[in-house]
């Protein structure tokens, strides 16, 4: 048995499915656990989530912000834009269903000595932490009220996360961190800063270069910024290789951390 950490897909369905002949996936024994960021820039969201979905119990996923952005659209909270690709999902006969199983699924995963995001935690946070407060976001986004908390997502204005916050303004204020944290400040305000590490704007740092950080006890994996490329640490799987920008998708063996990678979705 083993267990893979699989870095952002992000609708490469070729691309994952060469990784899984690559690493040997057998579904009778082996798991696969996806950092998020399933479908969308790739030319074929709807086989992933058809795949990924159809493996049953021996997947584990966490939703990232496309994941998230595609079920905006499917409500109606936001509009496609020009680079988006997930009208294959949007216009399948068994979209529903597919927006059902990913609106269930968490943002976080914790099990033995790996907890699993799709971006990054704020320094303040630790794992315990970060696990009560995305429990708290993942019952808003499966309950009934879960378009308004979509509504809330895409259009209340950013904040700086600070334990006082209640109600909707801190559901929002999490799910943005465990969704897009790159780069913050020590105090925990969030950059929207998407470039490669060495260029992180003055007063910022990648958010796990933070002195003091408080989830260090426990190994994070976690996908998002495909600048920052492969990343390994001791207590750091960051593991978006830019497969949808033409780089690598990656797997990680969690037993040994070997790296297994692939070729990503070819540019021209």
């Amino acid at each position: 048995m083993a267990t893979f950490a699989i870095g952002d897909v992000q609708g490469c369905h070729d691309a994952l499915q060469r990784l899984i002949q690559h690493i040997r996936f057998d579904p009778t024994k082996d798991r696969l656990w996806f950092v998020g960021d399933l479908v969308n820039r790739g030319p074929d969201s709807l086989g992933v989530l058809r795949y990924i979905r159809s493996l049953g119990p021996s997947v584990r996923v966490v939703l990232g912000n496309h994941d998230i952005f595609l079920l905006a659209v499917s409500e109606g909270v936001v509009t496609l834009r020009p680079k988006d690709t997930i009208g294959d999902v949007l216009e399948a006969g068994d979209r529903l269903d597919l927006i059902d199983w990913l609106r269930h699924q968490p943002l976080h995963y914790r099990e033995g000595s790996f907890f699993m995001i799709h971006a990054g935690l704020l320094p303040q946070w630790t794992t315990q932490d970060a696990a009560q407060l995305a429990s708290e976001v993942e019952t808003a986004l499966q309950g009934d009220g879960f378009r308004s908390f979509l509504q809330s997502l895409f259009h209340e204005p950013v904040v700086t996360w600070s334990p006082s916050l209640t109600g909707t303004l801190r559901l929002v204020t999490v799910a943005r961190v465990l969704t897009r944290l790159r780069t913050c400040t020590p105090s925990g305000k969030m950059s929207e800063f998407s470039g490669r590490p060495e260029e992180t704007p003055l007063g910022y740092q990648p958010w796990f270069s933070i002195p003091g950080r408080k989830s260090t006890d426990t190994t994070l994996i976690t996908g998002h910024w495909a600048a920052l490329n492969l990343h390994i640490e001791s207590n750091l799987l960051a593991i978006d290789s830019g497969c949808v920008w033409g780089r690598q998708l990656t797997a990680v063996r969690l037993e040994d951390r070997t790296v297994f990678q692939v070729d990503g979705l070819a540019r021209h």
